[in-house]
C-alpha cells in the first residue's frame, strides 16, 4: 500500500479534527459503532493480541451509573454526549491468541507473567482506543477523549467479574463546533523528534 490519502482525508483524520466538549441532539446508532468497531481492529497490535475491550455508555441508566465516576468538570460534557466508550483492555487477552495468531504458542509467552501481560495489554489497549478515535472521525463522528476519572469505580461497574481494566473514555457524537476552544499549539518536530 504506498497510496498517499488526498487533503481531505488528512483534514477530517488530524488537521480539522478536534476534541469536542460540547455535542449536538444527533444520536449515534449501533450500527454505526459497529462499523467504527470493524475499522479500529484492523490496526496492528503486538502478535495480534488485541486486548481492547469497549463498553458504549448509551442508555440513561448507564449514564447514570457513570456519572458518579467522573470528576465534576467532566460531567456535562459526558452525561450530553450519544455515547462515551470506555477504553479498556483485558488482562487476560493471551487466551484468545491460539485464535488471533495461531502461527505459533504466543499464549505461552504471557502465561506467569505479570509485568509483560500488564504491559503489553495496557500498551496495545491504548494503542486500539487511539485506531477507534481515528476510525470515528473515518465514519464521521467526532471524539472527545479524556482521563479525569476514577478507575477503580469504573472498574467496579462496568468490568465486574472481568479481567478487563478501564483506560480512558472517549465520548462520541456529533460536535458542537461553535463551543469548541482556540486549539492549542503542538510541539514541531525538533522539539519532539530527532533522528539518529
Amino acid at each position: 500500500m504506498s497510496t498517499i490519502i488526498d487533503d481531505t482525508a488528512l483534514d477530517i483524520l488530524f488537521r480539522a479534527a478536534r476534541t469536542h466538549n460540547a455535542w449536538l441532539d444527533k444520536p449515534v446508532t449501533e450500527d454505526l459503532l459497529r462499523a467504527v468497531w470493524n475499522l479500529a481492529r484492523m490496526g496492528p497490535t503486538s502478535a495480534n493480541c488485541s486486548p481492547a475491550r469497549i463498553v458504549f455508555v448509551m442508555s440513561p441508566e448507564a449514564k447514570e451509573r457513570l456519572k458518579p465516576c467522573l470528576m465534576e468538570a467532566n460531567v456535562a460534557k459526558t452525561m450530553s454526549a450519544p455515547a462515551t466508550a470506555i477504553i479498556g483492555h483485558d488482562l487476560r487477552f493471551y487466551d484468545r491468541l491460539p485464535e488471533l495468531f495461531p502461527h505459533t504458542d504466543a499464549r505461552s509467552w504471557f502465561v506467569g507473567n505479570d509485568d509483560l501481560i500488564g504491559s503489553t495489554a495496557f500498551r496495545n489497549g491504548t494503542l486500539q482506543g487511539a485506531y477507534f478515535m481515528l476510525a470515528a472521525r473515518a465514519a464521521g463522528l467526532d471524539c472527545g477523549p479524556m482521563s479525569g476519572f476514577d478507575n477503580a469505580m469504573v472498574d467496579e461497574r462496568f468490568f465486574a467479574g472481568t479481567d478487563v481494566k478501564s483506560n480512558f473514555l472517549c465520548n462520541v457524537g456529533h460536535g458542537d463546533a461553535a463551543a469548541l476552544f482556540p486549539r492549542s499549539p503542538r510541539l514541531d518536530f525538533d522539539d519532539a523528534c530527532s533522528v539518529a
